[in-house]
């Protein structure tokens, strides 16, 4: 009996793993709050508490992966992963939201705000232009970050990605398993490619432009920005890498591949959020 046609709604077990990663979330918070207090004992637990989770969630999803190979998980499971992956998206929507919205602030409210007339009288010689280091000159000077080279190239990788896996889409709907294989591994190895260029970006902007999470405003929102995006696309690359491997093993039919559609969906994400950053940060 394929998935699809299963007629119940699978409802697994009484599980360990919630609670085992409860007791890593509170490992790793306990020890956040130590290491944010200098314990000699703070950055261990943490680190303890990452590596436990990671450990959880290596287990909890390989059951998952298992119920879904076994037939077990029908239609109905099959909308529920997809609304949940739906409102997942839709949570990183509104976290880089948030981040834009702090940048349009600072920009578009606050910077003219603080050259009007009245604050003129703190400060005279504020020039309210971005990108700014502050009107209390206690910003060391830095130099910003243009469009040319590094982030037209990744633009290029990341657009030139998301063709790449609409192929492997494609070719796996139409069982060409092969050609899917290859459209993946193509979009992992961009992805790889746009990191490796944004952390000599990084390299580049601290020992040769000054420019640092602590350049005012200007730098927080731009390493705030470009960084979390850099995580989201590990995070995205590392879930393609999983699907990869699962593909190779053949776990996928033509029918049967949501994890593929639910990691392609974040990965388009991924691409639009770093568009909308392109032209916000490196542009305007």
């Amino acid at each position: 009996m394929s998935s699809n046609s299963t007629p119940y709604y699978f409802v697994p077990g009484l599980s360990r793993h919630p609670a085992m990663a409860a007791a890593g979330l509170i490992a790793f918070g306990y020890g956040m709050t130590g290491w944010v207090n200098h314990t000699s004992w703070g950055g261990s637990l943490a680190l303890v508490g990452v590596a436990w989770i990671l450990f959880v969630l290596y287990n909890w999803f390989g059951d998952t992966i298992a119920e879904s190979n076994s037939g077990k998980n029908g239609l109905n499971v099959d909308i529920s992963y997809r609304w949940s992956m739906a409102w997942f998206i839709f949570s990183e929507i509104m976290f880089f939201g948030a981040f834009f919205a702090a940048l349009f602030y600072a920009r578009n409210i606050a910077m003219p705000w603080m050259g009007d007339v009245e604050s003129k009288l703190l400060w005279p010689d504020f020039q309210a232009v971005w990108p700014n280091d502050g009107p209390a000159g206690l910003v060391e000077k830095f130099t910003t970050m243009g469009p040319w080279p590094i982030p037209t190239l990744n633009t290029f990788l990341l657009l030139s990605s998301g063709v790449t896996i609409t192929y492997a889409h494609h070719a796996l709907v139409e069982n060409h398993m092969k050609k899917a294989i290859y459209g993946l591994a193509a979009t992992v190895t961009l992805g790889f490619i746009f990191l490796c260029f944004q952390m000599f970006e990084y390299y580049h902007a601290y020992h040769e432009l000054n420019l640092k999470l602590t350049s005012g405003i200007y730098g927080s929102t731009f390493f705030m920005l470009t960084g979390f995006h850099g995580f989201h696309v590990f995070l995205g690359g590392t879930m393609l890498a999983i699907v990869l491997r699962r593909m190779i093993r053949g776990d996928f039919t033509a029918e049967h591949h949501f994890a593929f559609e639910g990691a392609a969906w974040y990965w388009h994400f991924v691409d639009v959020v770093w568009l909308g950053l392109y032209i916000a940060v490196y542009w305007m």
